[in-house]
């Protein structure tokens, strides 16, 4: 899916040589857990630039300072509302990490153009809707969920170059956002990742996510 759509998803409990082995007693704990940090840091790509959405806001500041002793270029989210990435029911907090440095930002989706939403229009429902949901935004779909998307993935954008490396400068203007956009409008990325992989994006348990409850829920 990589090759066919230029972005994918690596599970960690199907991808990472050790997380995949703690997974049985995190789900048998049923409460966050150190893992829930280790996970962005210990990532065995060893990538070079990041977007990592925290939701403890007292973790964000050190996570972003550990990525920045690392030497990473990264960028970490908080929503104002508690969500773990940009969110467009509230403002939100970023960490800006870059040589080595931690510079904190606010950070208001309607800079960029994009309204405030009530939580509802983002709230998700069982696996099988979100994975519907997934491919109508895919498709090109309008709506909060997109501009949740684009929000997200254009921030996320910013901070490499064209060729995934780490850029020189993490732009916190709408230039990742309008990258985002043009690469979704008109379902360019559903086209490719749809039409081959419909049929993989069919969950097999519930799935959390920011996706609008069906009406009647």
């Amino acid at each position: 899916m990589a090759r066919e759509a230029g972005i994918t998803f690596c599970f960690a409990v199907k991808f990472h040589p050790a997380l995949r082995h703690v997974a049985p007693a995190r789900r048998e704990l049923g409460i966050r857990t150190t893992f829930n940090v280790l996970g962005p840091l210990t990532n065995p790509a060893r990538v070079r630039a990041q977007a990592t959405g925290v939701a403890d806001a007292r973790m964000a500041p050190i996570l972003a300072g550990v990525l920045a002793e690392r030497g990473s270029s990264a960028l970490v989210f908080r929503g104002d509302d508690g969500l773990d990435e940009l969110t467009t029911t509230a403002t939100s907090q970023v960490w800006v990490v870059r040589d080595g440095q931690v510079r904190r930002e606010a950070f208001d989706p309607r800079d960029v153009g994009i309204d405030l939403v009530p939580v509802e229009a983002l709230r998700g429902a069982d696996a099988s809707y979100n994975a519907d949901v997934a491919r109508r935004v895919l498709a090109g779909e309008t709506g909060p969920v997109r501009d949740a998307v684009l929000l997200n993935l254009g921030r996320g954008a910013s901070g490499v170059d064209a060729r995934g490396r780490a850029a020189r400068g993490a732009d916190p203007g709408p230039d990742g956002a309008c990258r985002a956009v043009h690469r979704l409008r008109g379902g360019a990325a559903g086209a490719r990742a749809v039409g081959r992989r419909q049929q993989r994006l069919k969950p097999s348990g519930p799935v959390g996510g920011i996706f609008p409850r069906p009406p009647g829920r």
